[in-house]
């Protein structure tokens, strides 16, 4: 089950996101099992992973996101062009450390 992001803590990881480099990129043969045990297997290592989606994917990119996340476990941070960030803490020793939620319902 994905996890509820505030604003604020969306807002850090794409700041994070934003100093990385596209991890994987989706091509026209959309998303394979392969593609997601490497994206899955990323996740696991890396908490925040950055896809690219080359032209070729007809697929509206926030769905292939939502798809991706669903079959790993992850969240989806964000889909601006054709970029798409994942990412999924891990439940043993967290690398990432989110801004705490502030309390406020503006914040969500």
């Amino acid at each position: 089950m994905a996890m509820q992001l505030t604003s604020k803590q969306r807002a850090f990881l794409r700041s994070l996101a934003q100093n990385t480099g596209a991890t994987f990129q989706i091509g026209k043969e959309g998303v394979t099992p392969e593609l997601t045990a490497a994206i899955d297997e990323t996740l696991r290592k890396n908490e925040l992973v950055k896809l690219t989606a080359l032209r070729t994917v007809e697929e509206d990119l926030r769905t292939v996101g939502e798809m991706i996340a669903g079959r790993t476990r992850s969240t989806l941070v964000e889909v601006i062009g054709r970029k798409i960030v994942l990412y999924r803490p891990d439940p043993d020793e967290p690398k990432i450390i989110l801004p705490k939620p502030s309390g406020n319902k503006t914040d969500a």
